[in-house]
């Protein structure tokens, strides 16, 4: 058997193959699907408050009127998003040329999976919408974007606790931010106990679509 190299030398796609990419941003979820030549073939956008007007969302989020800071986005509103792009694009390729996807996700955004989960992901039906199979996947039903700031409280918390700001920031590249997860997550666990005692995984942004499309967590980065 040949080296990797070799293999990798030897190896030719497919003339017709496809890879798709999609971006999962604060106000859309956008996909484009390319071929061998690098040539667009086919691009979809899902427009969160336009096209899913019944999540009533400003910008792709929720301002809550009464927490100062407090910004978040329906978790349901990305999966649905998803299932529509994916049943637009069927409309104008083969998915079985695929042989390829990445994505990029907004940094920051967390999603929280309630106990169970896991099982739901790994049986979860191609001829049943998604938002329906996972209505009842997320111990919150909100998840917190990069936007919110609501978290001063943890961030001094926490760079108390690990000895001021500048130590954090020697140990991690950057002082605690209101929009960094850590701060969300610990943000919850002292103000929604039962949510997180509830919580079996805990999804960036990215690693949740991935989880989508391959029906177990994915692993964050």
């Amino acid at each position: 058997m040949g080296s990797l190299d070799e293999l990798a030398m030897g190896y030719s796609l497919p003339h017709d193959s496809l890879f798709l990419g999609f971006d999962s941003s604060t106000q859309s979820l956008k996909a484009t699907v390319l071929d061998a030549n690098l040539t667009i073939v086919a691009s979809e956008t899902i427009h969160f408050d336009s096209q899913l007007p019944h999540y009533k969302t400003k910008d792709g989020v929720y301002r809550d009127p009464i927490e100062d800071g407090r910004i978040v986005s329906p978790t349901l509103m990305w999966v649905e998003a998803l299932n529509t792009l994916l049943e637009k694009l069927k409309l104008k390729l083969d998915f079985s040329k695929v042989i390829a996807i990445s994505g990029s996700g907004q940094q920051h955004g967390s999603v929280y999976w309630k106990k169970g989960s896991s099982a739901t992901l790994a049986s979860l039906d191609p001829s049943k919408p998604l938002v329906s199979q996972l209505a009842e996947a997320f111990s919150t039903k909100e998840s917190p974007v990069w936007m919110d700031s609501s978290t001063t409280l943890q961030c001094k918390e926490i760079e108390k606790a690990v000895g001021g700001p500048l130590e954090v920031a020697r140990l991690t590249g950057s002082r605690a931010y209101e929009r960094f997860t850590g701060p969300q997550i610990r943000k919850l666990y002292e103000t929604k106990q039962d949510v997180y005692n509830d919580t079996e995984r805990i999804s960036l942004v990215s690693s949740f679509m991935a989880s989508l499309l391959i029906g177990r967590y994915a692993c964050i980065e």
